[in-house]
């Protein structure tokens, strides 16, 4: 076995043992739904940072993304990184964070599923967004694999991909099985503790690998594979990278997995901390695994015959074997902390939003917890049966599902739940509105894109769905503007006690002088 082996081998089984650890002893902050799938909304400023931080990146950014969008646009890629800093993390905890804290306990909303049927006062679209949350997490959860295959096979020659799979959907399994929202909290902090160390030593030993930051832009500007617009402000494609940019960054605003963190953090103070906190973890990770990417061209890739997830282990491979080691374990905590939040919001969702609502008896809390329990075993291992078959068959329409995920969740729910927490005027049937457009136009997407029909030749569908990326974008934007207008139209829709629910935000708390030593 060679020195990489060994040591990436060494450092993987002590970090599932801390995992594991870590999931045994958040047993007792399991013990009701409440505590499972919110922490009993306790969860301080730097555990809710780091688990937005860390649902947020996972391997498919680290290998996937800064190796595609590294080798379109160079150096321009940072832009990406710091649009989902300043945009997916610092606005959307500041526009975001508290009204959504303080909304869902005034509702008793759970899940964001919850939170569209209680602020609507509607079963239908509590049931609906249920299913959309369903049929869309499980395709992104099981994309999440993809992005170690590479990696485990510079590390571990020889070993099976499959196996890899298998192992970290039963460890994560586990552990948010036994602990829930805190296990997955406290393993996310370990994990972008890790993401933090991780990134940056790869960084610099790639720089150094290269001459230096200087010597590195000054190849990436005139080696065979670049040339100066890889190594510009803009790069050779400023319109399709601020898609990209918009995509990544706003898209986080409407994912259940994302927008959830914000119900379980204990107070405001602890908002604004998580909120700086959130930031700089965001440009530390995302900035740096796309500044990273952005020297791709400088290695040797056929990216047309090996696809653009070899770009970064080609990066990697010359690297000393410790720091292979971590880039690793560094993927595998991305990874986990990403899938372990996916599965949690699923199962919470199915059993509190679909099945609770649906069942002709009232469920108990111990059956409630059972239940959640057996969704979080049943949708891992969907997601691993999804991600081997993808790896072993080429499978185009999974690949093609894995796409258009992000911006189906994100184009049916960030418009409805923004304005929801904002304005008293939107109506149930702009809510609906909402589901229907971003839902119907990616579905539109995955069907372009397994050749089912062509629009390229019609000039404004044919730069909408020319990818998912572009009609991402146009599904969450279009949300913005359809949600206003339609509930401008419908307000005989409008759902009952709207005053009542907005009343949270006039409450006011008395406190002892010992808590406000001011005037």
């Amino acid at each position: 076995m060679n020195p990489t082996s060994i040591i990436s081998g060494v450092l993987i089984i002590v970090f599932f043992a801390v995992m594991m650890i870590i999931g045994i002893r958040s047993r007792k902050h399991a013990s009701d739904v409440n505590g499972f799938v919110l922490g009993s909304r306790s969860v301080g400023p730097w555990l809710s940072a780091f688990a937005y931080g860390t649902s947020y990146f996972s391997a498919v950014i680290f290998v996937g993304y800064a190796g595609q969008f590294g080798w379109s646009f160079g150096m321009a890629s940072t832009w990406i990184g710091l649009g989902n800093a300043f945009i997916g993390s610092l606005l959307a905890w500041i526009i975001l964070g508290r009204r959504t804290r303080i909304m869902t306990q005034h509702l008793g909303a759970r899940t964001m599923p919850d939170f569209f049927g209680t602020r609507f006062t509607s079963r239908g679209l509590k049931i609906a967004a249920s299913a959309i949350t369903f049929v869309f997490l499980i395709p992104y959860t099981a994309s999440l694999y993809n992005g170690l295959s590479r990696l485990f096979y510079t590390a571990f020659p020889g070993i099976d991909y499959t196996l890899c799979v298998i192992v970290m959907a039963v460890l994560t399994g586990l552990y948010v099985i036994l602990g829930g929202y805190m296990a997955t909290a406290l393993n996310d902090f370990i994990q972008g503790i890790i993401m933090l160390v991780g990134i940056a030593a790869v960084i610099g030993a790639v720089l150094r690998d290269n001459g230096g930051l200087m010597t590195a832009i000054s190849q990436l500007a005139t080696g065979s594979n670049g040339g100066w617009e890889y190594a510009s402000f803009l790069g050779p494609q400023p319109l399709f990278l601020l898609f990209v940019v918009l995509l990544t960054s706003l898209g986080t605003w409407g994912l259940p997995q994302m927008v959830g963190k914000f119900y379980a953090i204990k107070n405001e103070g602890n908002i604004k901390k998580g909120t700086v906190i959130s930031t700089f973890f965001a440009i530390i990770v995302a900035g740096g695994c796309y500044f990273l990417g952005g020297f791709g061209r400088l290695y040797d890739v056929d990216v047309a015959s090996v696809g653009f997830d070899a770009v970064i282990p080609k990066m990697l491979s010359t690297l000393p074997a410790v720091i292979i080691g971590v880039v690793v374990v560094l993927v595998l905590s991305a990874s986990m902390s990403t899938l372990s939040s996916l599965v949690l919001t699923s199962s919470s969702t199915v059993t509190l939003d679909f099945i609770e609502p649906m069942s002709r008896k009232p469920l108990t809390e111990k059956r409630k917890m059972l239940l959640i329990r057996l969704l979080i075993a049943v949708f891992i291992i969907i997601s691993a049966v999804i991600a081997i078959v993808q790896v072993k068959q080429k499978n185009l329409f999974i690949a093609q599902m894995m796409g258009v995920s992000w911006g189906a969740l994100a184009g049916a729910f960030l418009a409805p739940f923004l304005y929801g927490l904002y304005s008293k005027k939107i109506t149930k049937a702009s809510v609906a509105a909402s589901f229907i457009f971003g839902v119907g136009l990616e579905t539109v997407q995955l069907l372009v894109s397994l050749g089912a029909f062509s629009v390229a030749d019609i000039p404004v569908l044919g730069f909408v769905f020319r990818n998912s990326i572009y009609s991402g974008v146009f599904a969450m934007v279009g949300g913005l503007v359809i949600v206003p207008i339609v509930s401008a139209l419908t307000q005989k829709t409008l759902p009952d006690g709207v005053e009542e629910k907005f009343s949270c935000y006039k409450e006011s708390k008395t406190v002892e002088i010992t808590d406000n030593l001011g005037k």
